[in-house]
């Protein structure tokens, strides 16, 4: 039995050797017939989802005194231009998407101390530029001072609170374009109001 093993341990041992001796002659095979072939791939750009944005042609507008009486004092100015872009296709907006801009402002507050002019003092005639080809855009209402009669039920409250701008009540129906709109500003004060500098902030804010 031991001389058996022994034969079977040289046998383990030659193969062993005989796969040694023949492993240089795979390195270099013979490479017979060889084809190339082209590997090719397009990628397409990313698109980017459009977007609903709003921006303003320039960010203050000083008022000059116009059109004052013996019991009013009255100042005139022009919103910079509002431009509302929607780059989103029909299909990205929302079902029953509106959009709209809003707007209100602070007290006038005087740079000598002196009292305030409540943001009651001023109002606003919003006029549409450019609404587009749908007629689904309008400007807002106009929206007079404290010390003006109703032009319209109730509106003679200034710009105290969200009062609209402009607006859409379908904005799947106008995505994809630009609309413009600016509005007259004035500002009315009783005659004795205290001469000096004020300033105020108006916030406009695009809501869908």
């Amino acid at each position: 039995m031991k001389t058996q093993h022994k034969w079977q341990l040289a046998v383990a041992a030659a193969l062993t050797a005989s796969v040694a001796l023949q492993a240089p002659a795979l390195a270099d095979p013979d490479p017979g017939d060889s084809t190339k072939i082209k590997v090719k791939v397009e990628i397409e750009q990313i698109e980017e989802p459009g977007v609903l944005a709003m921006s303003i042609a320039a960010d203050s507008v000083a008022l000059s005194e116009d059109g004052s009486t013996l019991e009013t004092r009255q100042f005139l100015g022009t919103l910079p231009t509002v431009t509302v872009t929607d780059t989103r296709t029909m299909e990205e907006v929302p079902n029953g998407a509106a959009w709209a801009v809003l707007g209100n402002t602070t007290d006038f507050v005087g740079d000598s101390g002196q009292a305030p002019i409540s943001a009651g003092h001023l109002g606003w005639k919003p006029h549409l530029i450019d609404g587009g080809e749908t007629g689904l855009v309008a400007e807002g209402e106009e929206v007079v001072t404290v010390l003006d009669e109703p032009t319209q039920p109730g509106n003679n409250v200034g710009l105290v609170d969200q009062e609209l701008l402009v607006s859409t009540f379908e904005s799947g129906a106008v995505a994809g374009g630009a609309y413009t709109v600016n509005a007259d500003m004035f500002l009315r004060t009783p005659a004795d109001v205290a001469a000096g500098s004020y300033a105020s902030t108006l916030t406009l804010s695009l809501f869908e």
